[in-house]
């Protein structure tokens, strides 16, 4: 809404002081013609703030204006209390609200303690967008639209017709009852129910969504938790997964972990190596993930894995053959 965002405007040039149109429009998440039109609205509202020509030129305010603007909306509120993670707040299509909630919470501290406010924001990083091997940690994409419309529907209690694209399908139609939202390593996920029958959808495979008036059939309590762990045990163990006995090198076998969906067994060899039953999606899973472990991991069964993985060596090894 524009009034939040005139809000937020004010917040930014209070707490930073003087910003260009192109860092308030990023920060904004909106154009710089759409930042220009919004000063003009605050100046003429009666808000003191001016622009200062030249390199260093920019907008701000009057010093020592003030007025009470602190006021938290339902989106803000509902962004806090998923700020654990910024992740799960950009997933949920929050990102902005988030940004917008912190302005204020910080405008809102007495004077002195925002110095020591701003000082502990610049000594914490939760969950930035590389890991230690510069892997780029991935949140998908979700349009804002679809990410309110299935928010209201959780929030509200509502049935909700999606538009959605199963791996490997055509995208249709379908009607379900919302339960929850998760979001899981930046990617969100919708729990719901489809005629009595348990469902998670994947936020990014949604293309529309549309809430129905028709409350949902759904518990009136629900502990996410239990739910998300119930259907995650049962996502592992169906389907086309293929169970490897492997011995890997202690030193790669947070690696071999991290791959794989589940760890059955784990023990320690008379070898110094550790000796995993790990389960994978699928065969193919699992050449590729063992793969990536060369000589630090041996498959042990079953021995259809241990054929794929030694043709595909053998294949390696005679492309590369002295001429």
């Amino acid at each position: 809404m524009r009034a939040d965002r005139l809000v937020s405007l004010v917040l930014l040039l209070r707490g930073r002081g003087r910003l260009t149109a192109t860092e308030l429009a990023d920060e904004l998440e909106v154009s710089t013609r759409t930042v220009l039109r919004d000063i003009e609205a605050l100046s003429t509202a009666g808000v003191p703030v001016y622009a200062e020509r030249g390199r260093r030129g920019g907008f701000a305010l009057l010093p020592g204006f003030r007025t009470e603007l602190t006021g938290l909306s339902h989106d803000e509120a509902i962004a806090l209390l998923v700020a654990g993670s910024r992740r799960g707040a950009q997933a949920f299509g929050l990102g902005s609200a988030l940004a917008s909630a912190m302005l204020k919470v910080v405008d809102a501290l007495p004077e002195s303690y925002r110095h020591t406010a701003a000082d502990v924001a610049q000594r914490l990083l939760i969950d930035p967008e590389t890991d230690l091997l510069s892997r780029r940690m991935v949140t998908e994409e979700v349009p804002g639209s679809i990410s309110a419309e299935v928010r209201r529907a959780v929030l509200a209690g509502n049935k909700l017709r999606i538009h959605y694209a199963a791996a490997g399908r055509s995208p249709e139609w379908r009607t379900v009852d919302p339960i929850g939202l998760v979001t899981v390593g930046g990617q969100a996920y919708l729990l719901a129910t489809r005629s009595g029958a348990e469902r998670t959808y994947r936020l990014s495979r949604v293309s529309a969504a549309e809430v129905l008036p028709e409350p949902a059939q759904r518990p009136e309590r629900v502990d996410l938790g239990r739910v998300w762990q119930e259907r995650s045990t049962r996502f592992r163990t169906g389907g086309d997964r293929i169970d490897v006995l492997v011995r890997v090198d202690p030193a790669r076998r947070d690696e071999l972990v991290n791959t794989a969906l589940a760890v059955r067994t784990e023990e320690s060899g008379a070898d110094g190596w550790l000796r995993l039953e790990v389960t994978f999606q699928d065969a193919r899973h699992a050449e590729w993930a063992l793969w990536q472990l060369t000589t630090d991991a041996e498959v042990l069964a079953p021995p259809s894995l241990r054929t794929c993985l030694r043709d595909r060596a053998a294949a390696i090894a005679a492309r590369y053959e002295a001429p």
